[in-house]
């Protein structure tokens, strides 16, 4: 549960700070006139998001049990490329935010500023449509119980108002930690959501090995048990794992955790500041 209320904390805040960036520039330059076509923009993008989770949850009534296992496997493996892309998206993009969206707007104020729905839906719209397919697969993992999208809008809601308090001046974040830590939790949870899309296409039959398990200990965790929910919750962890998946996780994880900690070390020594260089005793007058 404690992954569904980090992507939709991390997701909500990275569209709070984006639609928070959008209004205090428009304001900050006297353009308060384009205000509602950014909101516009914003309430297109929500419900185009909405829209998305919906059909998602509903578009697979009447199909077989194989073909709903076969499109919520292939989902499940695309919200977790997504949700790769999202953790080093925002490790690259969190320090020069601020101006890349600013240079958008001012391209895009020209007249009516009508332009700005497009920017607005496009950037709010990006995470929406990304959370709608993570939480989705989410919740089908975890038995399609109310509890993953409960937690998932407490994420947001909280999202909304450190976005609000951050606009306001009144909480100072240090984006680059914070994206940096969820990244590194959210690795493991995508590397749950991409072992039971492995899972998925197992049981339709289009990946092998379905019976054949690398260990099961739902005798020490069972998956009803309080601590076998919560791995479940989680990390999307099963008590019984086949080869297949648990190669899927460790390969997953053991590669983009590496990628991922070798970016942060990348990043911090860029913004470390050049120590300036030693005097060196002048020379002049040796002979």
């Amino acid at each position: 549960m404690l992954g569904n209320f980090l992507i939709g904390l991390r997701e909500g805040l990275e569209a709070a700070l984006v639609v928070g960036i959008l209004i205090a520039y428009v304001i900050k330059i006297g353009r308060r006139d384009v205000l509602p076509r950014i909101w516009f923009g914003v309430a297109i993008a929500i419900t185009i998001s909405l829209a998305l989770g919906a059909v998602l949850t509903f578009g697979t009534y009447g199909l077989s049990f194989e073909a709903q296992e076969l499109i919520g496997g292939s989902l499940s493996i695309v919200a977790t490329g997504f949700v790769t892309w999202m953790i080093f998206w925002m490790l690259r993009a969190a320090r020069g935010l601020s101006k890349e969206l600013r240079s958008e707007v001012a391209s895009h104020l020209s007249g009516a500023g009508w332009g700005l729905v497009l920017v607005a839906f496009l950037s709010v719209g990006r995470e929406g449509i990304e959370t709608a397919l993570i939480i989705w697969a989410a919740v089908r993992s975890t038995g399609e119980t109310v509890e993953p999208l409960l937690f998932a809008l407490a994420g947001i809601i909280v999202a909304v108002v450190l976005g609000y308090l951050i606009y306001r001046g009144v909480v100072q974040i240090n984006l680059t930690r914070f994206f940096t830590v969820t990244g590194a939790f959210l690795i493991i949870v995508a590397g749950g959501v991409l072992a039971y899309g492995v899972h998925d296409l197992q049981e339709a039959g289009f990946l092998p090995g379905l019976n054949s398990l690398a260990f099961d200990v739902s005798a020490v965790i069972p998956p009803s048990s309080w601590h076998g929910t919560l791995l479940k919750g989680i990390f999307n962890f099963s008590p019984a794992t086949t080869w297949l998946e648990a190669i899927a996780w460790t390969a997953y994880v053991t590669t983009v955790m590496t990628i991922f900690i070798v970016s942060v070390v990348k990043h911090s020594r860029k913004s470390q500041p050049i120590a300036p260089a030693a005097s060196t005793p002048s020379t002049q007058g040796a002979l």
